[in-house]
């Protein structure tokens, strides 16, 4: 028995933090969903709980295990036992785009939940093959675009999303968060283990959940316990009367699952950054078929390769969490728990989670890449910060779907007499619409062209601002929809960029150049 064999453990107490990481996050993505479609929507429970939710489980649990057999092959492979499966799970920006660009308007345009629900399942399976595509193009794109500017969108993302509303959370219930965030951090960022090698952020999670239940604040509630059975029959007929119900949709569904398959590749250069060395076009392809088996089951919303690698390797997490998170979440599914679930974990257990998770992805991104390309790690992290700012903005006036529109550039905000009230009343609005549409791409293509600005390869450079050019053209950033835009004001300005960029890429080293012991810091 070699050394790895030995020691090597399918569930270890590194993994406790991990599970609770993907339970806690997708249960609250699940509870979303269920709120939408039968509180808001009304869809009834044979629809939500007979189909969606056994039907996105069984994609869940096909993440879940696949995973942990890669990593599990990783750690033969490479003689290790270090090594930490990919986190995995329903996508939480695709799920929003999915629930409110998709679903929704088809609910109200069609006044019947069965023929909807047909409808969302095609577009989930379609989502599942662009993100299968995908993996013949994402390793090409890896080789191209700077570590500084893929790890630089995922740490902003992180930060905006996951952090803030981590710290929040805690704030929001300080007699339970504090505390949890105290034991919890002494072991992340201290190092410090309890007798036996107990690790802190274990006590924290599992005490935290004690200690709620002691204090009342949360409760054991089983009156959502059912027996619901995926029923792929029903689903695949519904697939095939769906296709042609969605087809108009198509300008929604493709753009998110391009952002799909670059959030999976940017976050597995993040698992190659902590040092797990997973295939970029092998976890794209797994998240478009198990995406697909999730339509194909009856579910709606697509899988993708989550954020919070580094987090999780750094607790001691190995492959316990992803495939016993995938078990448990396809029997909760099966068994009608979440409302259990939801129930018996407190907002501050999934807070310290994404507290934990982004800041480590955030110090990751620096420790990870060269220190002269730090400015296109910081640059490339604001992008997210609008989509953030939308989507806040939007909700706390209540305007969202009242007063937006698609304004002539093709972008989706507000019209010229509520933006000047914005502005009056003092909120950060002018660019925020623009830059929202496509956010982690622009996030892409800011901060490569700041490190080959850096690297001096002004002609790479151009090359960047005219793939923004032609992302812009064919609306895949800054609109709302596909299509084509010759006037794009953004085309435009791109195509300028690289114009300027390619007439002082041939000046170097004649009219045009820097000394080469600068230092922008």
């Amino acid at each position: 028995m070699t050394k790895t064999e030995k020691r090597l453990t399918f569930f270890n107490r590194g993994d406790i933090g991990g599970l609770t990481y993907i339970l806690a996050n997708n249960i609250v993505n699940y509870i979303i969903i269920i709120a939408t479609l039968s509180g808001v929507l009304g869809w009834p429970d044979e629809i939500v709980y007979g189909r969606v939710i056994p039907g996105m489980s069984m994609g869940l649990l096909a993440s879940g295990l696949y995973y942990a057999y890669i990593a599990y092959k990783l750690s033969k492979k490479e003689g290790r036992t270090d090594v930490t499966a990919l986190p995995s799970g329903v996508s939480t920006p695709a799920m929003f785009v999915v629930l409110y660009g998709v679903i929704m308007p088809l609910h109200y345009s069609l006044n019947d939940p069965e023929i909807a629900w047909s409808a969302a399942v095609a577009a989930c399976f379609i989502g599942g093959m662009i993100e299968f595509v995908g993996g013949f193009i994402g390793p090409w794109l890896k080789k191209r675009i700077p570590r500084a500017a893929l790890l630089g969108t995922v740490a902003g993302i992180g930060f905006i999303w996951m952090a803030t509303q981590g710290v929040f959370d805690l704030f929001s219930d300080p007699i339970v968060g504090l505390p949890v965030l105290l034991v919890g951090m002494v072991g992340v960022f201290g190092g410090y283990l309890f007798p036996k090698k107990i690790p802190p952020f274990a006590v924290a999670i599992v005490g935290g959940i004690i200690y709620a239940l002691l204090i009342g604040r949360t409760h054991v509630d089983f009156s959502g316990i059912g027996f619901y059975v995926p029923n792929p029959v029903n689903a695949i007929e519904a697939l095939i009367n769906g296709f042609a119900v969605v087809l108009p949709y198509l300008t929604i569904i493709i753009p998110i699952e391009i952002y799909n398959f670059i959030e999976t590749m940017d976050n597995v250069e993040a698992a190659n950054a902590a040092g797990d060395n997973y295939s970029v076009r092998e976890a794209q392809f797994a998240d478009g078929i198990c995406t697909m088996i999730s339509a194909l089951f009856g579910g709606v919303v697509p899988n993708t390769v989550w954020l919070g690698h580094a987090g999780l390797k750094k607790s001691g997490a190995n492959i316990g969490f992803s495939w016993v998170g995938g078990i448990l979440l396809a029997l909760a599914g099966i068994f009608g728990l979440f409302t259990f679930f939801s129930a018996l974990i407190p907002p501050a257990i999934a807070a310290i989670t994404y507290l934990w998770c982004s800041i480590i992805m955030l110090s990751q991104s620096f420790a990870v890449c060269d220190k002269k390309h730090y400015a296109g790690i910081g640059i490339a992290m604001v992008p997210p910060i609008a989509d953030f700012l939308f989507t806040q903005v939007t909700g706390a006036v209540g305007l969202s779907n009242i007063w937006t529109e698609t304004l002539p550039s093709g972008v989706v905000g507000y019209g010229t007499e509520v933006t000047q009230r914005l502005g009056a009343s003092g909120v950060m609005w002018n660019g925020v619409p623009e830059v929202k549409s496509g956010a982690i791409i622009i996030g892409i293509i800011l901060g490569t062209l700041t490190v080959f600005i850096i690297d001096r390869r002004l002609d790479k450079v151009g090359i960047t601002a005219l793939a923004g050019a032609a992302l812009s053209l064919f609306g895949f950033i800054h609109s709302a929809s596909l299509g084509l835009f010759p006037k794009s004001p953004f085309m435009i300005g791109y195509l300028t960029m690289a114009v300027i960029a390619f007439i002082l890429h041939s000046g170097r080293n004649k009219w045009f150049d820097a000394p080469d012991d600068f230092d922008y810091v």
